[in-house]
């Protein structure tokens, strides 16, 4: 497998999954362009850390949930291109930025909703429609999904369906990408120790243990987990691979 040369964008690449996934591809010989929504210094530490690893890296400041901004920074992402690697396109695109709003079905207010649509699908659907022209035959798109998809959880309602939409969408732009060689899957993490809903699932041991007991490799997962798969699935020798929801969950809820 070799990912080398290559350029990927990764939103939500300030923490959590996103920076997981930089820094896996930044050691796989990927350069980057993250984006992080509110935290510049989290981002400059990200690019600190793929620059330490001998690879290019530039922070752009981007709310997922904002479709109107999304022309203005695909301009700057076409002037990144051109000033920090004198190239028009770049190689691979990870849809991973998110918010975790969760509740009980009758709790969930149309704010909540419309917040989670913005970032999880609308902003999804339109980011990658905005950035596809810079995008060259042969390239790879990755969304994030999550197991939630397939096992069910209280509370997750709203979340789930979002995320559902993600894996219908994804094989639409398999369908329709397909001719220019670009390849589109899902990636549908389990239970991952982050601060995603407030590190709930990292600093709950409780919640740790029990989900361990659910999961057939006994532990709940890791960032790094998420970003080897997303690595591998990038690189030369998975380019067959399209229209594929890939659950990384170490055997949950079997």
């Amino acid at each position: 497998m070799s990912t080398r040369n290559k350029i990927a964008i990764v939103t939500g690449a300030s923490r959590g999954l996103g920076k997981g996934t930089a820094l896996a591809l930044a050691e796989d010989g990927v350069d980057l362009i993250l984006t992080y929504r509110a935290n510049a210094d989290d981002a400059a530490a990200v690019v600190d850390a793929v620059t330490a690893m001998g690879r290019k890296a530039v922070a752009m400041q981007l709310d997922t949930g904002e479709v109107e901004r999304f022309d203005q920074f695909a301009a700057d992402v076409r002037d990144a291109l051109k000033t920090h690697w004198d190239r028009d396109t770049f190689d691979f695109l990870v849809n991973n930025a998110g918010n975790g709003i969760f509740g009980g079905f009758s709790e969930v207010t149309t704010e909540d909703f419309d917040s989670m649509m913005n970032v999880h699908f609308r902003g999804v659907f339109f980011l990658t429609q905005r950035l596809l022209p810079l995008m060259p035959e042969g390239g790879r798109i990755l969304n994030l999904s999550s197991g939630l998809t397939r096992f069910s959880s209280v509370g997750t309602a709203a979340y789930s369906a979002m995320k559902g939409a993600i894996d219908v969408l994804t094989k639409s732009l398999a369908k329709e990408l397909g001719p220019r060689g670009i390849t589109v899957n899902a990636v549908a993490p389990g239970p991952i120790a982050t601060d995603f809903n407030g590190g709930a699932m990292r600093d709950n041991d409780e919640m740790r243990e029990v989900l361990s007991e659910q999961t057939a490799l006994g532990r709940v997962g890791h960032p790094a987990d998420v970003g080897g798969v997303i690595t591998a699935l990038l690189g030369d020798g998975m380019g067959w691979i399209t229209a594929e929801r890939i659950e990384v969950s170490g055997g949950s809820f079997l």
